[in-house]
Order: structure tokens, then sequence, then C-alpha cells
């Protein structure tokens, strides 16, 4: 549940954005920042929040993290105006920077390594699974208010933190050092993270778009629509932790970004609802598959410091997801169908990169 978490409030508010701005009597432009507002904050406070929390030790700093988190749900549900609401968006941004790169860490630490793969492919698919329901629930709220979509990571929040006091805690680790997180392996992880999420970003909030500017459907339509990027994560996680034991983190790398190339394509130019939808579930199975080869890559690449090197490749991620819309939804005001389609650029760059690695590797 801590996995989805952060994913799902990430893009929460991509399939609401116009009914969000009449509310708050703003523009769909300016609310479309929520996305950015969240995740510059998250991408930021990365850059140290795996390495402070193995210094004031995990558990604590999750639980405080969470609280915080109901807080700032409460903060956007209530918002009267849209800077009030970007705020709390950032806040809420903030907290979970301190809840996922401790859980990968975490994960490195419990599992064999001959088992590395398969846990990673599971805790993708859990963050594939935030990404699922986070479009489904947000657009179905709307029936009702788009502030009651807050209710839902709030409730979540509130419930991780009473299962997390009944783990048994684990000491701080001292001064972990932030000398070891100055390898190529992680720089490799991070640069690989930063470009798959400037792409993927971009889908989930073109595709919002798109649904409504092209095809005309409702919020619970574009909810529905969204949501196979997750579902499909989801549903395809076993499969890509098997495919990081048998193929390694680079060359699973080379082909989901190859995958991620098409989806983006097919979700950019298809002309119907069903290709759309179908390069949004492609999508959602590529990133599934990124994720599980960058958070094996970094958690491996700093043994002393696992929540430092963590957070550093969650950091580019997020940074990533916070400069997509900014750079691809002007691309797409000026020219729908060329300006989504750039997107692709992100991956392709990627899969160079990758290839690269591979090579080195090999």
């Amino acid at each position: 549940m801590a996995g989805a978490l952060g994913p799902y409030c990430s893009t929460m508010v991509t399939p609401i954005v116009h009914e969000v701005a009449y509310g708050l009597e703003s523009t769909p432009e300016v609310v479309a920042g929520a996305v950015t507002a969240y995740m510059l904050p998250f991408a930021a406070l990365m850059l140290v929040s795996g390495t402070l929390a193995e210094r004031w030790g995990r558990g604590a700093t999750m639980r405080i993290s969470l609280l915080v988190s109901v807080v700032a749900c409460g903060l956007c549900a209530l918002a009267p105006n849209a800077e009030a609401f970007l705020a709390a968006r950032a806040l809420q941004g903030a907290t979970n920077a301190f809840t996922t790169p401790l859980l990968v860490a975490a994960i490195t630490e419990a599992v064999p390594r001959e088992r590395l793969g398969r846990a990673m492919g599971l805790f993708a698919g859990a963050q594939a699974a935030g990404q699922a329901l986070s479009p489904l629930v947000s657009g179905v709220s709307t029936t009702l208010d788009w502030r009651a979509a807050f209710l839902f990571p709030a409730l979540a929040a509130l419930l991780l933190v009473k299962a997390l006091a009944a783990v048994p805690p684990r000491q701080a680790s001292g001064r972990p050092s932030w000398r070891a997180l100055a390898n190529p392996r992680l720089a490799g992880a991070c640069a690989l993270s930063f470009l798959c999420y400037l792409g993927a970003v971009g889908l989930t909030v073109l595709a919002t778009l798109r649904a409504e500017d092209a095809f005309g459907l409702g919020p619970a339509g574009r909810g529905v629509a969204g949501a196979a990027f997750g579902v499909a994560g989801l549903l395809l996680a076993p499969a890509c932790g098997r495919g990081l034991d048998r193929l390694g983190p680079h060359r699973l790398a080379v082909l989901a970004n190859g995958a991620l190339i098409c989806g983006l394509l097919l979700a950019a130019l298809g002309p119907s609802v069903a290709l759309l939808v179908a390069g949004v579930a492609t999508v959602g199975v590529a990133v599934t598959a990124i994720r599980s080869a960058v958070n094996a890559l970094a958690a491996t690449s700093a043994p002393g410091n696992r929540g430092g090197a963590a957070s550093l490749a969650l950091s580019a991620q997020f940074f990533g997801g916070a400069l997509a819309p900014v750079l691809w939804v002007p691309l797409y005001e000026a020219a729908p169908q060329p300006g989504f389609a750039a997107t692709a650029l992100a991956p392709l760059a990627a899969l160079a990169l990758a290839l690269l690695l591979s090579n080195r590797r090999g």
C-alpha cells in the first residue's frame, strides 16, 4: 500500500483538471500545474531524504511523513483557491519523498539477491496499482465532488501509520556515506529514471487532454482510459520481475524503452479511443519494467547507503515527471498530435543510453 500511495498521489489530479479548475474558479492550465507542484518538492527532497531517513530511522520517518500527508490531503480538499490548492499539493509531494525510497531500500535488504528481480517486479506492480486506481477513483469521485478524491489517500495513509506500529523498529544506520552515492551505476540509473518519467508523465497528462479534445470523453471516461496505464502494469509486473532476473537491468531497460516509444506513438496518433487506451496500457507495462530495472540498479549500487541511492534515482524520476507538463503541454496545444508524439523523444534517448550501458557491461 505504501508503494502505491506515491504514484497514486502524483497523478490523481490529471483526470479531474477541468472540474478542479471550475470549483476553484481558475483555469485548466493553472490547475494542470498540480502535477509539477507535487513533483518538484517530491523530487528535490528525495535528493537527501533517503540518507537522512537512514540516520533518523526509517520507521519513525515514515510514520511522521504519513501523518503530514493526511494533513496535506485535507488542505487540498479544503483549498479556497488555486494558489492554496497548489501549495497543499506541494506539501503532499514533500511528504511522499520520505516513503518510497525507504521501501526500495528495505526490500533490497529483506530479499535474497537471486530473488530481487521478482521482488522489485512486485513492488513496481504495487506502484502500478496506485497509478491504476488514481485516475479511476478521482474520475468517479467527481460524481460527488472533486474534493472527495482526496479522501482515499488520506485514509490509506492513516491505515499505513497503524500498520507500521506493528513492524519491529529498525535502528538508524548512524551516518551513511554521501560519497558512496558517487558511482557510475547509480548515475546510469538516475538518467534512465529521469527520461522514463519525462515521457510517461507526459502521456498521463496529454492522454487526458486528447481523450476529451479528440473523443469527447467525460471525467469518468477519462479516468477509465487513464486507469489502463496502471492496470496493465499491475497485471504484467510479475513478468517484468522475471525478465529482470533473466536479462539483467540494462537489457530489460533496452526492451522496455522500445515498448515505451511504441506506446507513446500509439496513444498520440491512434485514430480511436481503443488505440489510445492500447497505447496507455503499453506505456504502463514499459514503465513498470523500467521501474524494476532502475530500482534494482540504484539499491545495489551503494550497499552502505541503500536509502540514499534509492532516493536519488527516484528524485531523478520525479524531476522528469515535474518537467513533463511544462515541456509537453505547450507543444500539444500548438500541434496536438505531433506535440503528443514528441514525448517519444525521451525514451528514444533512454534507449540509446541503455544500449550503451548494456554493451559496456557486456
